[in-house]
């Protein structure tokens, strides 16, 4: 599924929308410690995982690195009605967008009970998904 999400990206990017710093292939970001599917209590501990990558602080011009975001109930980068936008100016900060700009690798996020999405998404210095994205598989979580 994570390919048709890149793919769609790829597309959004060769119709003349700007995208971030380079990635090489094969790099991936995944969740270190949860699963599509899993049942959890709140406040919901969510590790990042990066292969093929290093991990650098918002605005840090290094080949190859990015820092992490999480994309909370909202579409699939990709999917989203704000893409386009996303993809040139950079991931917005609100509720269903969070920023990890220090470098970080992990999070507590306090979530009200109920079903959620998650999608890891890497970004270059400026916020900006790189080209060709590094994006996670969206997970489902239930908060008890």
């Amino acid at each position: 599924m994570k390919h048709l999400f890149v793919a769609a990206l790829i597309a959004i990017a060769s119709q003349g929308v700007a995208g971030g710093a380079p990635s090489p292939e094969g790099a991936e970001v995944y969740f270190v410690n949860l699963s599509d599917g899993d049942t959890v209590q709140s406040p919901v501990l969510v590790q990042f995982g990066l292969s093929g990558m290093g991990v650098a602080p918002a605005g840090t011009e290094v080949e190859n690195t990015g820092h992490h975001h999480i994309f909370i109930n909202r579409p699939p980068l990709g999917e989203g009605a704000e893409d386009a936008d996303l993809l040139e100016n950079g991931v917005p900060t609100d509720d269903n967008h969070r920023h990890f700009g220090g470098g970080q690798t992990e999070v507590t996020l306090e979530l009200p009970a109920g079903t959620h999405t998650l999608q890891l998404v890497l970004g270059d210095e400026f916020h900006v998904p790189h080209t060709p994205p590094v994006v996670s598989d969206v997970i489902t979580i239930t908060v008890d």
